[in-house]
């Protein structure tokens, strides 16, 4: 899947200044973003996130989702570091696109849950596809991850491609009341590993 740099800038932001580098997906035209910050040439694993690109909880402040929350931490947590790499993919709603994922809350609204929803669409419960990161690690010369995320999936396809995971770093935050089902769900669904505050909510899911 080829994935070509395309530019780089300096991107200040309130935890740091990060350089941007923007990648395209030849294939699809989708546009893909990893803020880097720090030097990686001493080859020692790099505190890293992969995230999904979700509008509503990245840009519009949803509650329905943890994503939002989880890019701040993550990007707060690399400033912090003062070394790392944000991963920024455009697949939207696990992969299945923001209009899909606006019915895809609708079925929810009337009961369904997060992959029940995309099932009834006629879609995976998951659709991201990862091997789009590896290009772009390898631009940027970086071999091992510490790797922000409680998804093992991403954590199985980033080793499978070559990528040296040397570390999980869990990534617990942006509970409340709206999105307890939701997390319920990933835990018991989509074996997300989200911690024992979550282990009620799993068990009723």
């Amino acid at each position: 899947m080829p994935v070509v740099f395309v530019a780089a800038s300096k991107l200040p932001t309130p935890f740091a200044t990060f350089t941007m580098n923007g990648f395209l997906e030849e294939a699809t035209g989708r546009e893909h973003v990893v803020l880097s910050l720090g030097d990686f040439t001493d080859g020692a694993p790099v505190l890293g996130r992969v995230h999904s690109e979700c509008l509503t909880g990245d840009a519009l402040f949803s509650q329905r989702c943890d994503c939002g929350s989880q890019l701040e931490a993550a990007m707060r947590a690399i400033a912090r570091e003062g070394r790392g790499v944000l991963l920024y993919l455009r697949q939207e709603g696990r992969g299945i696109g923001l209009m899909n994922k606006i019915r895809a809350y609708e079925l929810q609204d009337g009961g369904a849950d997060t992959v029940e929803a995309n099932e009834r669409l006629g879609f995976a419960a998951d659709q991201r596809d990862y091997a789009i990161c590896l290009p772009m690690l390898e631009y940027l010369g970086v071999k091992s991850l510490r790797l922000m995320t409680n998804n093992p999936r991403k954590v199985k396809a980033l080793t499978e491609m070559g990528i040296t995971v040397a570390e999980r770093v869990p990534l617990h935050t942006g509970q409340n009341p709206h999105n307890k089902l939701y997390l319920a769900t990933k835990a018991s669904k989509l074996d997300h590993m989200m911690g024992n505050e979550h282990q009620g909510e799993v068990d009723r899911a």
